[in-house]
């Protein structure tokens, strides 16, 4: 058994996240994160899932048995997570959420004293404890040794002093009409408040929480309801943030989505002209558009692609020495400000750029033209390493032949082959991409 995946553990609450899984992962990490303890604190964090009270209390459960004090939270955005484990000056911070995901799910995400998301080899470690019942057994402890809980209801003051703290100082929010969709998620609270502060008018939907509307038809997943706020209300922008508040979907002031790879290059050039982009770079995944690419390379801008996922982009902009990155799905990491994906934080940001632009949402943010492109995913009976299907070298050659950008690749959690093409000629990827379903569904089943 696997615990950990591309984001933490995560499962469906009760079933494959239960209590007992909960306590024993808590008992792991606390026995893994005493090695390097420093203050012997642990800060627990969720978001507005009603089975966040259960595997709280079972995380509590499990750190405290080891010896570890708790500092409890309450519904907060994972960023805000990742901020105040550092500011707190605490060992670790552990994030109770799954995301995106509908209600019924939920996850465990580690941040260590830095508020860095674990590496792979720290969350192996923690699994590999996990699993041995002597290492749980003999750190469990007795009388004294046993750890304490307390519940702090006012750290949000300090992350959202932080957030408007990246807002620049000469600008004001004032005559700007914002709406914000808190997804029913862990950012209900801090949003709003963060850009009322700032001076905007603030209409707020999607932000009473009742443990089972998180996502729901509403939020980065469905910004349908935003963008027709946006028209109704006549708003200079809206913003929709999904359930921890990592994610940033953009709608315009004519009601329409703008798309990730958008906001990533009109932001990298913003940066860049206010000489704030370090290393002439950003980093951004696989994903990402080619138009996104050969944008920024006309603007001497490179862009570093690495695998998908945001704690990927985070590495890549590390070992760079990188400020600015992020996924074309909504995760945005602006690193002079935040450790991960921060939605409120690029929110801010964006509408700076707007403000310094004196444009409207809609010019501002579409500098360049997308590749059309297609994807599928398909339905498959095995996996089969990709380079051991006969054919498929020959298959990316003419593909290649065709200029056309791929990327083929299985999903890590169902059975499904997931395949991304773009190029400049739409008639050219529908054929193509019929011809590589029929191919991959003959050879996959």
């Amino acid at each position: 058994m696997k615990l950990f995946g591309t984001d933490g553990v995560r499962g469906k609450a009760g079933e494959k996240l239960t209590a007992m899984l909960a306590m024993r992962l808590a008992m792991a990490a606390g026995i893994y994160f005493r090695k390097h303890s420093k203050t012997n604190k642990i800060l627990v964090g969720k978001d507005t899932r009603r089975s966040g009270y259960m595997i709280e209390n079972a995380l509590v459960s499990g750190l405290t048995a080891v010896g570890y004090n708790v500092i409890q939270i309450g519904p907060m955005p994972t960023p805000a997570v990742a901020f105040l484990t550092e500011d707190m000056r605490c060992d670790a911070g552990i994030m109770i959420s799954a995301s995106h995901n509908p209600y019924y799910d939920n996850g465990i995400k580690f941040f260590d004293s830095y508020g860095d998301k674990l590496q792979p080899k720290d969350e192996e470690a923690i699994e590999k404890i996990f699993f041995d019942e002597e290492m749980i057994e003999e750190n469990q402890r007795t009388e004294k040794e046993i750890g304490s809980s307390k519940r702090i209801d006012d750290v949000i003051g300090r992350y959202i002093v932080h957030l408007k703290n990246s807002f620049p100082k000469d600008l004001t929010l004032n005559n700007l009409r914002i709406v914000v969709d808190t997804a029913n998620g862990a950012g209900y609270k801090v949003a709003p408040t963060v850009f009322r502060e700032l001076g905007a008018e603030v209409i707020v939907i999607n932000n009473e929480p009742n443990g089972f509307n998180i996502n729901y038809k509403c939020g980065a997943i469905h910004p349908e309801e935003l963008a027709q706020h946006v028209k109704t209300y006549r708003a200079d922008i809206g913003f929709a943030l999904d359930g921890d508040a990592d994610r940033l979907v953009v709608v315009d002031e004519k009601g329409e989505i703008v798309d990730g790879d958008h906001l990533l290059g009109a932001i990298a050039i913003y940066l860049k002209r206010a000489n704030q982009l370090k290393n002439g770079a950003i980093a951004a995944t696989v994903m990402s558009n080619q138009g996104l690419e050969e944008f920024l390379k006309s603007e001497g801008i490179a862009l570093m692609r690495t695998a998908v996922g945001d704690k990927y982009v985070l590495d890549e902009m590390k070992s760079r020495g990188l400020n600015f990155g992020g996924e074309q799905s909504g995760h945005v990491i602006f690193g002079d400000y935040a450790k991960t994906g921060d939605g409120i934080a690029t929110a801010l940001q964006i509408t700076a750029l707007i403000l310094r632009s004196n444009k409207p949402a809609s010019e501002v943010l579409r500098p360049f033209k997308l590749y059309p492109s297609r994807m599928e995913n398909i339905s498959i009976k095995k996996k089969i390493p990709l380079e051991e299907i006969e054919g498929f070298d020959a298959i990316q050659e003419e593909l290649k032949k065709r200029s056309l950008r791929s990327l083929i690749r299985y999903s890590g959690t169902e059975n499904k082959l997931r395949i991304l093409l773009e190029g400049k000629e739409e008639k050219l990827l529908e054929t193509s991409m019929r011809e590589l379903v029929e191919f991959f569904q003959d050879k996959l089943g």
